[in-house]
Formats: structure tokens, C-alpha cells, sequence
């Protein structure tokens, strides 16, 4: 027996290490990261997938990870006897097993009703916009893809009401970036008795080629050298003192994305697809982004997804496309100005 119980706990210790080794402190970074690339990779394929579905006149549908529950549970056992038979000789057995198992409970919550109208249907706040090209990103490509008229200058767009963008907008935000790259452009928000107000204003003493940008910017805003001006929401300003964006909901962006699908020429010939848009004229505001098809999937994609038997993506070696896909992620969290999902919640129990 002796023999036999010096090998039982090795035999245990070896059954349990694997298993423990994987669970505790050690198992975050590897949860972690596997379940954020997931589910970050399924929100990129699923937003491409309904563009794709916006430009056949199919609804999009949008399901939300709302919690992951992942638990982990390990079990050893090691079995030893000796047997001593009548004929004087003697054996002896051992045995043992060990289990590891996990058991993730992932659960979804469809984006309807109020959820729906809020993130999807309700236009992003003005002050979120400037907020956005303050952090940084491009003023020209924040307000085409976000704003549907500035101070009475429209933007482009499609549907119904299709048509092509005003010169002066496309000119209003080509300076606009111009002067935001030679930090002219500011913004505050400030604390009133009847709400909070945001206030842009333009630096002043600059040099004199971003003082004439800003000089062009007011003629196009039709706005006086005021110190500070009022931004609020709406297609014209009511007085010279006031900057009135008109800007667009979610499902407008992603309908405008949607026009950057490389649809293949016979389902538009077929009728199955919106043609998109046709520009009249060569004056108007850059290609958001492009979207490829083929019959076959793509080596090496920044998202892919396949509907009606045709691939599309977006080329991983394609930085504009990439950057604005990566944009309109975070005008979801801009959309969603009232009571928001909550967001997924990664649990982790070891039993």
C-alpha cells in the first residue's frame, strides 16, 4: 500500500494544476480579450450587414449582447487497491480522471420599440457633433456624414428626396476643416437657468491666412463678428448670432453608408437594389467609404459578411473606409441621447 499512496497525490496534483491554472486571476486577460475582440467583431460585421440590407430595401435588425455569464468548474479523482488472491501473488490497480469543463450563457437583446426610435431614429445632438471634431476628427467628414443642412446650406441626399450637395456646404466644410486643423475653431457649454448652452467661437489674432478661412466661414454661415455664437438645432439660424444644424438620425448615416455599397450591376438593372447616388455634378462631398462585392470571400477584409449569395466588405488596406466604419460605431453611442441598453457584462465563476 505504501507504493501505492506515494503516487496518489502526484496523480492528484497533476489532475487538478491544468485545470486551475486556467481559471482564477489567470483566466481575465485571456476572457477578456477573447469576449471584447468577439463581440467587436460581430458588432462590425453586423452594422456592414444591414448597410448591405438598407441598399435592398430590407429592414435592418440589430441584436445587442446583454450579458455574458462564463463559469468554469473542475473535478479529479484518482482510484488505488491492491489484491491479494489465494495463490500468494499480489496485484494492484490505479486509476483516475480528471474534468474541466466552462459553460458560457450568452444572452441577446433585440433593439426594438423605444430602444429602436432612440438609437436609431432620433438625430444626434448638435453639441455631440462639434464635440467630436473638437476631440480631433475631421470637420469635413463629421459634418457630411452627420448633418443634413448648416444655416440653410444642404447637404446631399438620397431616397425620396434625392439630390446632390449645395456648393456652399461642400465649401462650408472644406474650410471648416481648415480651419479646425490651425486650432480656430472653440467651443464651450455653458450652464443657464433654462438648460445648458453650447457656444462656438473662432480664435481671434490669428495669422492672417486662417483669419480670411474664418472670414469666408461667417460669410457662409451668414453670421456677424460676434465673439461667440449659439449652436442649436435646426435647418436655418433665426438671427446672425446663431449656428443651426439640421442633423441626421443613425438610420439616416447608415442610409447614406449604404450608398457606398458597390452593389453589382444586374440586381440594379434587376431591380432589386437602389441605384444610389448619382451625382449631376463633380462639386460635392467625398465618398464616405467603399464597400465591395464579389462572388467569392475576400483573403484579408476589415469586415466582411455574405447576403444573397454575393460577399461584401470593406478592403483592410482601404485607412478612409476603415476610419469611417470605425466613426460610425461611435455615432451609435452619439444617437443613444435617452435610456440606453446596458452595456454587456462579462461575469466570471469558478465553481
Amino acid at each position: 500500500m505504501r507504493p501505492l499512496r506515494s503516487l496518489a497525490w502526484p496523480l492528484c496534483l497533476c489532475a487538478a494544476l491544468p485545470a486551475c491554472s486556467t481559471m482564477g486571476p489567470q483566466s481575465i486577460p485571456r476572457d477578456r480579450q477573447g469576449y471584447s475582440y468577439a463581440i467587436g467583431e460581430s458588432w462590425k460585421e453586423q452594422t456592414l450587414l444591414n448597410i448591405v440590407r438598407l441598399r435592398y430595401a430590407d429592414a435592418p435588425v440589430f441584436l445587442d449582447v446583454s450579458s455574458i455569464v462564463a463559469s468554469y468548474a473542475a473535478e479529479g479523482q484518482v482510484d488505488g487497491g491492491v489484491t491479494f488472491p489465494p495463490t500468494g501473488s499480489s496485484t494492484s490497480t490505479l486509476g483516475g480522471y480528471g474534468r474541466f469543463t466552462t459553460k458560457p450563457t450568452i444572452s441577446y437583446a433585440p433593439l426594438t420599440g423605444d430602444k429602436f426610435a432612440q438609437s436609431l431614429l432620433r438625430p444626434i445632438a448638435p453639441a455631440s457633433v462639434f464635440q467630436m471634431i473638437q476631440a480631433g476628427y475631421p470637420a469635413d467628414f463629421i459634418l457630411g456624414a452627420t448633418t443634413r443642412a448648416i444655416n440653410g446650406h444642404y447637404n446631399r441626399s438620397s431616397g425620396v428626396n434625392a439630390r446632390d450637395a449645395d456648393p456652399e456646404f461642400t465649401e462650408l466644410t472644406e474650410r471648416m476643416r481648415h480651419v479646425q486643423y490651425n486650432e480656430g475653431l472653440g467651443m464651450r457649454v455653458e450652464r443657464r437657468e433654462n438648460g445648458d448652452a453650447t457656444l462656438l467661437f473662432f480664435r481671434s489674432g490669428a495669422e492672417p491666412q486662417l483669419e480670411q478661412e474664418v472670414a469666408r466661414v461667417r460669410d457662409l454661415l451668414g453670421i456677424k463678428r460676434s465673439p461667440e455664437f449659439n449652436l442649436v438645432y435646426g435647418a436655418t439660424a433665426r438671427n446672425d448670432t446663431e449656428i443651426a444644424l439640421l442633423t441626421r438620425s443613425m438610420l439616416e448615416i447608415l442610409l447614406d453608408f449604404s450608398n457606398c455599397v458597390e452593389v453589382p450591376p444586374e440586381h440594379i438593372a434587376q431591380g432589386r437594389a437602389f441605384p444610389g447616388y448619382v451625382r449631376s455634378s463633380a462639386v460635392g462631398p467625398r465618398r464616405l467609404a467603399t464597400i465591395h462585392s464579389g462572388a467569392s470571400a475576400p483573403d484579408d477584409a476589415y469586415a466582411a459578411v455574405r447576403y444573397r449569395n454575393t460577399w461584401y466588405w470593406v478592403d483592410d488596406t482601404d485607412m478612409n473606409s476603415k476610419r469611417a466604419f470605425a466613426f460610425m460605431m461611435v455615432f451609435f453611442s452619439l444617437a443613444e441621447t435617452g435610456t440606453s441598453a446596458p452595456a454587456p457584462v462579462l461575469t466570471i465563476g469558478a465553481n
